[in-house]
């Protein structure tokens, strides 16, 4: 079976960690032919992928200088490429890349996969909304999420063939590493607006737990230049020496179980693989109950908290409740392991691998 797999991207992102995952498992499968379409603007690989699998690229820069004309050439190529391959089945990632992938290939005979990773109620703009209501329906199959995706999709938008796959989350071996817990409350996502990482500055500053370090993981995306700005904050808030600003890494294993609670202030979100991530090091979470994702994994109470969006007193006090609590970390770290175990790579990779194989 020829199996092609098509991404704007393989930077350092949740999307593309998951394109990551499942070109690893669907290349140790024997009857397995698998290739990989990489068109957007940038293409350069951060995550790992299997040296049997086939990487095609554009020969040509895209040009934003020339937007559309670039953008007519990226189709071209994308169609072109994918009647060269005539592979038996086709898988899309991205929220305006599926449009673009189903336009671009309109009309062909090939089975069309689209997997949606955004939140499921976020407007993508007048354009590209009723593109994706007009092109998801030409799809072979829609892969969403979760549940409340799949209801809210359904309102204005249908499909006979739609499947609900989480994301597959990394086992991460704590009890294997090589470093221990330390004082220190963990948060890793992009540094963009929608994050709202200066909240959590925030949040901790008023705590005021001068034994206790914040560490910040992520980078500067979108052209939002947020870097400098969530420094100053912590300069102002006086607790710049207790805000760790990280950047880009590649070792986040090691700093997950250097950490000792994952709290997550995004407001807008699919499935926050990092979330999944967290729980297998058995961090503790909390977080912010955007309208989809965090409520998938996290048992309000049980294996962490779901504080409602924006609510930042109580979010005060749940993460110093933690703070406060070895044992109640513990706890609430174990029984994180135990949940997220139903969604490890090896079961959500060949829910996918069924679908669209099938």
């Amino acid at each position: 079976m020829k199996i092609c797999l098509v991404i704007h991207s393989l930077q350092a992102g949740g999307m593309e960690r998951v394109m990551s995952e499942l070109a690893h498992c669907f290349s140790k499968r024997s009857d397995v032919e698998l290739h990989l379409i990489l068109y957007g603007i940038k293409r350069d690989i951060f995550y790992s992928v299997p040296d049997n699998m086939i990487i095609h690229k554009p020969s040509f820069s895209f040009n934003n200088r020339i937007r559309t004309l670039s953008l007519i050439r990226t189709m071209s190529y994308l169609r072109r490429q994918i009647k060269n391959l005539q592979p038996d089945s086709i898988l899309s990632f991205g929220e305006y890349w599926n449009n673009f992938f189903l336009l671009s290939t309109l009309g062909l005979e090939y089975k069309r996969f689209v997997s949606d990773r955004s939140q499921p109620d976020k407007s993508l703009g007048n354009l590209h909304d009723y593109l994706r209501k007009w092109l998801y329906p030409t799809a072979t199959g829609i892969i969403l999420q979760t549940q409340k995706a799949k209801a809210i999709f359904l309102k204005d938008k249908s499909h006979k063939n739609i499947s609900i796959i989480g994301n597959p989350i990394r086992t991460i071996d704590y009890e294997s590493a090589s470093v221990k817990r330390e004082k220190m409350v963990i948060m890793v996502g992009r540094l963009i607006k929608s994050k709202h990482q200066d909240r959590l500055i925030k949040i901790f500053a008023n705590i005021n737990r001068p034994d206790w370090k914040l560490m910040l993981v992520g980078y500067d995306h979108l052209k939002q230049n947020n870097m400098d700005r969530l420094k100053q904050l912590a300069v102002d808030l006086h607790i710049e020496d207790k805000v760790i600003f990280t950047g880009k890494q590649s070792n986040i294993d090691e700093l997950y179980c250097r950490s000792s609670i994952f709290a997550f202030t995004s407001s807008s979100e699919g499935f926050p693989n990092v979330i999944g991530e967290a729980m297998s090091a058995g961090l503790p979470v909390i977080s912010y109950d955007c309208n989809a994702g965090p409520s998938d994994m996290i048992e309000d109470g049980d294996n962490g908290y779901l504080i409602p969006l924006f609510d930042d007193e109580l979010f005060a006090a749940k993460l110093e409740q933690l703070m406060n609590s070895h044992i109640l970390r513990e706890q609430m770290g174990q029984k994180g392991r135990e949940k997220i175990k139903a969604f490890s790579k090896e079961y959500i990779c060949e829910q996918f691998y069924q679908f669209i194989s099938n």
